[in-house]
């Protein structure tokens, strides 16, 4: 039961599969005290950059309203029209440098996303007790914590700002109007800065939270990894049965190459061993099948119908059949127990055609010690 207990915690790091997987569904961390941050820090810096030029043409609108107010045939909704459109064209500039601060600022954690299934209806999402398990979850203490510490510290500082610039407040009043805009300008500007600081602070301890906790939700049981395992790569089964199946295919394609063979080296039954070897167009001898008991008895038995020479060297039928694969080159280590072998026969087959005397005997060879199989003299 412990065991079993173990093995659905979710101990295992989310494999790239259900992360990608994660990331379709929209499930990316993201960070709302960095976005706050950035949109009031960047808004003060704007308006920093911003407020000259934005309090002129303020006040270049103002006295233009007035006069078209004060105009014989006033029409109050060309006025109001009018200003509108100018007040757009003035605070544009400031709401285009907070579109960019919000999408970066949006995107610094998790990444540029657009996903459908973030947004899909999701019947799970309506249940009262998933909603009560958010609601009571340590998630929801953090944010809690964090809303009361970013309620606490903006309130402090908008008191402690408010009594900074009290004196410049109240003389707002007795200013000229260009003068009372370019100072309120400045005051919100100092107030923003001051509220952008403290939230740096939140934001800088809710960004590896947000990702920690993002990892945390994806992590994987040993029995999903081992799931996922087998969805990728396959089950073990399965596997074994394509591999089965190659080699029974590739063995077959072998056994239609035996007839155009020049010797099959064998155990003599154990094993058989059939070598082609064309001096024109290969550069060392070829393996075109190979094959142990049944297989091996198979390849004997096309040999001896399309007489193929057939030649027992045990040693190195073991030899070539366990350092080399199908239609492949024999290693360099073999080529000269198989070279004198392939003489052996061409002396053979000449001696059956009367072209030369008949050849000695074909005597011991020699097989180069790392080629013997382990268990082997």
């Amino acid at each position: 039961m412990a065991e079993e207990t173990q093995s659905q915690e979710k101990t295992e790091e989310a494999t790239p599969r259900k992360k990608t997987k994660a990331r379709e569904e929209g499930q990316v961390a993201r960070s709302r005290e960095l976005n706050s941050m950035a949109l009031v820090s960047v808004g003060a810096l704007g308006l920093m950059a911003f407020a000259p030029w934005g309090a002129s043409k303020l006040m270049n609108l103002t006295r233009r309203v007035f006069d078209l107010a004060r105009a014989p045939e006033a029409n109050w909704l060309e006025a109001l029209s009018f200003s509108a459109v100018e007040a757009l064209w003035v605070v544009a500039p400031l709401l285009f440098v907070l579109l960019l601060a919000g999408a970066g600022s949006s995107i610094a954690v998790g990444g540029f996303l657009v996903s459908g299934k973030a947004v899909a209806f999701k019947a799970s999402r309506m249940s009262p007790i998933s909603g009560f398990k958010r609601m009571f979850s340590m998630r929801s203490l953090v944010e809690l914590v964090k809303s009361v510490a970013k309620i606490v510290l903006i309130a402090g500082v908008a008191v402690l700002t408010l009594l900074y610039v009290m004196e410049d407040l109240l003389l707002i009043g007795t200013l000229a109007p260009q003068n009372a805009v370019a100072q309120g300008l400045w005051i919100v500007m100092v107030a923003l800065l001051l509220i952008g600081s403290t939230l740096v602070l939140i934001a800088a301890i809710d960004v590896p939270f947000q990702m920690a906790q993002h990892n945390k939700q994806l992590k994987m049981t040993k029995q999903e990894v081992r799931d996922e395992m087998k969805d990728t790569e396959g089950k073990p089964e399965v596997k074994s049965r394509i591999r089965q199946l190659q080699q029974e295919i590739s063995q077959r394609r072998s056994l239609e190459e035996v007839p155009t063979a020049d010797v099959v080296i064998t155990n003599p039954e154990h094993f058989s061993v059939a070598i082609r070897y064309d001096s024109a167009a290969m550069g060392a001898p070829v393996v075109v099948a190979k094959g142990v008991d049944h297989m091996a008895f198979r390849i004997r038995e096309i040999a001896q119908t399309h007489e193929v020479p057939m030649l027992p060297v045990p040693a190195l039928a073991r030899a070539v059949y366990y350092a080399t694969d199908l239609g492949e080159e024999i290693p360099p280590g073999l080529y000269m127990a198989v070279a004198q072998v392939l003489a052996y026969i061409y002396q053979l087959q000449q001696y059956r055609r009367g072209q030369v005397a008949q050849p000695p005997h074909l005597g011991p060879l020699s097989v180069p010690p790392e080629f013997f199989v382990e268990g082997e003299q």
